[in-house]
């Protein structure tokens, strides 16, 4: 029964191993070991954060998704190092010590050393299934690390994207990205949104296609305490769904907009089904907001309802993602100006 549990273990650990690390994963997905490690581990790391405030808790939360991806490494290890050691202690394999024969925790450590591939050489299997086993682990420990370091640095290039991407938006929409600051600045050359819109669209595509093959690239936050993800491509649907219902824009800001807008919202739907996240609310613009973005784009229909429709098809989606990976979703317009991050600096107050 240890020996077919052993198995068992590194079976799961490998095909999960595998399933994380080298296969492109789809929308619907079987039970995984990381995966439930990842979304438990966060359930408790999100309660832990509540009680630091401000820029604390900020650091606090950014720090999981790097943290957690070191422990599940560390996790697989020491599964994998049971499961083997399970193996060899389950049909009594003979050592080279007899006195250590029979023992779990010299099977323990042999496993370990022969994963790790340290090669101590003090204590060997004895007889050739043994030996056969301790190969096999052995290439399994070489094979896994291998993947291991090629796997992290993997992460990093669609995270360096994503923010690249994000800090040009705030010359373009403000430190605070709103949707109704994009289309003011672009007011007098409209055109230009047209490139803008299809760098996002193909940062949504991007983002789509990571999140789903590494889910743990949704939980690294931003450099900068203001800024996600999340609120810079809600921001930017939030100037496409005006672009839809506004009159005055040109048929390819419009057929941009309809794209990016398309793309995002695939971003967000697909993602609130990987974690779970049932839609909710679509409270973030009232009567009274409405009024002040008519003030701002005269542009905007005099009845709340266009964007209304065109807001419930994703504000939902957007709101379970913010609560779900603690992330806060913009404001359709701010009531006081804030200067752009480029105008401020860490040495006084003031704002260029």
């Amino acid at each position: 029964m240890a020996f077919v549990f052993g198995l068992l273990l590194v079976a799961s650990v490998l095909i999960d191993a595998f399933g994380t690390i080298v296969l492109p994963r789809s929308v619907k997905r079987p039970f995984r070991l990381s995966g439930a490690f990842f979304y438990g581990g966060w359930v408790l790391y999100k309660a832990i954060a509540r009680r630091p405030n401000g820029r604390m808790r900020n650091g606090f939360l950014a720090a999981y998704a790097p943290a957690s991806l070191l422990v599940l490494v560390v996790v697989w290890v020491v599964l994998l190092s049971l499961g083997f050691g399970m193996m060899q202690w389950g049909r009594e394999t003979p050592l080279s010590r007899p006195s250590e024969t029979g023992h779990l925790l010299s099977y323990l450590y042999l496993s370990g050393t022969t994963l790790l591939t340290l090669g101590y050489g003090d204590l060997t299997p004895a007889d050739s299934v043994g030996r056969v086993m301790a190969v096999g682990e052995a290439t399994t420990g070489f094979i896994f690390l291998a993947l291991i370091v090629g796997y992290i640095p993997v992460l990093y290039g669609p995270f360096a994207r994503r923010e690249q991407t994000m800090l040009r938006l705030d010359a373009r929409a403000g430190g605070e990205p709103t949707g109704v600051e994009l289309l003011r600045r672009h007011a007098e050359c409209p055109e230009l949104l047209v490139a803008l819109l299809r760098d996002w669209e193909e940062l949504a595509s991007a983002l789509l296609e990571g999140y789903l093959s590494y889910p743990i690239l949704a939980y690294y936050r931003s450099q900068h305490d203001e800024q996600s993800w999340l609120r810079s491509t809600t921001a930017v649907m939030d100037a496409c769904a005006l672009i839809q219902v506004a009159s005055g824009f040109s048929p390819a800001v419009r057929l941009q907009a309809h794209a990016t807008f398309a793309m995002a919202r695939h971003l967000l739907v697909d993602l609130a089904y990987i974690f779970d996240a049932p839609p909710e609310g679509d409270g973030r613009l009232d009567d009274a907001g409405y009024a002040r973005l008519r003030d701002l784009l005269p542009a905007l229909p005099g009845s709340p309802e266009p964007l209304a429709q065109v807001r419930h098809s994703y504000e939902p989606f957007a709101e379970a993602l913010a609560r779900d990976l603690a992330l806060e979703t913009p404001k359709w317009s701010l009531q006081h100006h804030a200067p752009d991050n480029w105008q401020t600096s860490a040495w006084d107050g003031e704002h260029f």
